[in-house]
């Protein structure tokens, strides 16, 4: 592995483009656009005010940048420098903003979601849709780009809108059974619709293009229900994560579950691999030394490193009881990803935040644990192969992939906490974010393969 150097940063704002040939990245309300592969600067934009969201169009020529405290999305061209467009909502003020999936129409939300408002940057038409619902995932594409769902709340009641993005045209409009509709995402083939309920009703509901209801699943009533959701990427799972800390799987043909993956805090099954990261203290001394350290030398010599021991089971882990009497309890399947392959899914349980689970979804079994010394702030899984990066506020970054484990830590002064990353689409480098800065963690041809 190879490391660049940190890069300023604000608000954990850095992007791939789609095409994996540009790095965006905000320093306070300055856009750098960055080669991908040398992070030489190609082009730097200023905004009229601090930068709050970035997001990169679908072919990578645009990138839109919301301002919210203003009610402002300004959007840049890669390909002509000088063209640029401000979209000021005023009054109305803005909370979301997103590229539609042909990059030529942006999507704005206003405050108190009385509307989201569609602009063309064509034709510079603009078209409305009101009562969008204040919910988690309100606004979701078909992966196709053909379809866009809404959630809406009207009249006390739920609803869902299924428009055509090629010229904005309402296809279907239906009620749906919910209490409190929380979020909606599309199957990756665009054929299912998953909308689920509020944590306190456990309801999931599957709706075909056409609006139809093709079924809807309960797996209890009273306790506290749905956390995460997530399809795999062929659609033929659907896993429900949940706050009884337990996966369950639907599967695409009868929409019933076929397993259930619970999250023990002791871990007796001998399949089960679990690695547990260890710190291991520096025994070198300075008078060792026939020079004084330099700065950078003393922080690689004299820092705590860490590894991973294979334990023996039964294995317990660190499980924290949560506060029964607060709002949001940490409590159940807080993270759930599927990986390329559909062959692995990775889950987090909040109630044991240093660990991520790692299931084989062609067994249907827990396949490994991996033991973390802090908790968990993100994992995601290489686009291109079954190989999973974590991150945990430290300095180092994790990898599993089903050849076995490593731990890597970025070289440097200071310390640079990762609290995010995020894979390039070729599966060579990431990109690695603390709250201050960011670097480019570059795996060698040997290590892709």
């Amino acid at each position: 592995m190879n490391f660049s150097e940190l890069f300023k940063l604000s608000g954990l704002l850095g992007r791939f483009s789609p095409d994996g040939k540009c790095l965006a990245s905000c320093v306070q309300h300055r856009l750098v656009v960055r080669d991908a592969s040398t992070l030489q600067i190609l082009h730097l934009y200023t905004c009229t005010d601090q930068i709050q969201y970035i997001e990169w169009s679908s072919d990578s020529q645009f990138i839109l940048c919301a301002m919210y405290k203003r009610g402002l999305v300004q959007v840049w061209s890669l390909e002509q420098p000088d063209w640029h467009c401000r979209i000021d909502e005023g009054s109305a003020g803005l909370v979301a903003s997103c590229w539609s999936p042909d990059g030529r129409h942006i999507l704005n939300t206003t405050e108190f979601h009385l509307r989201i408002t569609v602009w063309s940057l064509c034709t510079k038409s603009v078209s409305y849709i009101k009562y969008p619902k204040a919910c988690q995932q309100g606004v979701a594409f078909t992966k196709d780009g053909r379809y866009m769902a809404v959630a809406e709340r009207r009249d006390c009641k739920d609803f869902i809108s299924i428009f055509v993005c090629r010229n904005w045209q309402l296809l279907r409009h239906f009620d749906t059974e919910t209490q409190d509709l929380f979020g909606i995402e599309w199957a990756p083939n665009g054929c299912v619709l998953a909308a689920w309920d509020t944590c306190l009703e456990y309801k999931v509901l599957l709706y075909s293009l056409d609006g139809r209801l093709l079924s809807s699943y309960r797996a209890y009533e009273w306790p506290l229900g749905i956390k995460s959701i997530a399809w795999s990427p062929s659609s033929q799972f659907l896993a429900i994560g949940s706050f009884d800390e337990k996966v369950r799987i639907l599967n695409h043909v009868t929409w019933k579950k076929i397993t259930e993956l619970e999250h023990p805090a002791v871990i007796t099954n001998k399949k089960t691999i679990v690695y547990k990261e260890v710190e291991k203290s520096p025994t070198l001394g300075t008078e060792r030394l026939s020079f004084p350290p330099t700065r950078a030398l003393a922080s690689s010599l004299f820092s705590t490193q860490s590894k991973y021991d294979i334990c023996q089971v039964p294995v317990s882990l660190n499980y924290i009881k949560p506060v029964a009497d607060k709002a949001n309890p940490k409590v159940g399947i807080g993270m759930l990803a599927f990986s390329a392959d559909n062959c692995f899914l990775a889950t987090k349980n909040d109630n044991i935040p240093n660990a991520v689970w790692i299931w084989d979804i062609r067994k249907l079994k827990l396949a490994v644990v991996l033991e973390q010394l802090y908790s968990i702030q993100c994992f995601q899984w290489d686009p291109c192969q079954p190989r999973l990066a974590v991150c945990t506020g430290s300095s180092r970054v994790y990898l599993w992939s089903p050849a076995g484990c490593v731990v890597v830590k970025v070289p440097g002064e200071g310390d640079f906490q990762i609290v995010s990353l995020s894979w390039h689409s070729s599966g060579d480098s990431m990109l690695l974010l603390s709250k201050d800065h960011f670097c480019v963690c570059y795996l060698e041809r040997e290590e892709v393969k």
